[in-house]
């Protein structure tokens, strides 16, 4: 069974690019373009990873991962998040790290990097 990937982010041209690469290696793609739908799919459904662009609309990447890592359900509490960020200097790794982010890439996107780091966590 493909292991199933939601992707949080509001640019449709870098969610597209993202999908399409982790389709090519056999990855289930969801998306969502804001933190409230990002929140109604983690309930929903239960996903292997989560990429999370942090400056997303109504709820940012910050707070949504903070609600995500507050949940009951211990499954969904814990899958693997990463950060997606064009403001980096925004935030320290040590901030990423305590919100409960796992890993963090930034933006302009580095692909293969990011397939690297998607198959070591789901491997």
């Amino acid at each position: 069974m493909s292991k199933k990937i939601l992707i949080a982010e509001d640019s449709s041209v870098i969610m597209n690019l993202i999908r399409k690469i982790l389709a090519q290696k056999n990855y289930e793609v969801m998306a969502a373009k804001d933190g409230q739908k990002v929140l109604e799919l983690v309930e929903k459904e239960n996903f292997d990873l989560i990429l999370m662009d942090i400056n997303i609309p109504k709820m940012d990447g910050i707070a949504c991962t903070r609600q995500i890592r507050a949940m009951d359900d211990e499954q969904k509490a814990r899958v693997p998040i990463f950060a997606i960020t064009g403001n980096a200097r925004n935030y320290s790794v040590d901030d990423f790290k305590r919100t409960g982010i796992d890993e963090y890439l930034e933006k302009p996107l580095n692909f293969d990097r990011l397939v690297k780091l998607v198959d070591q966590y789901l491997a």
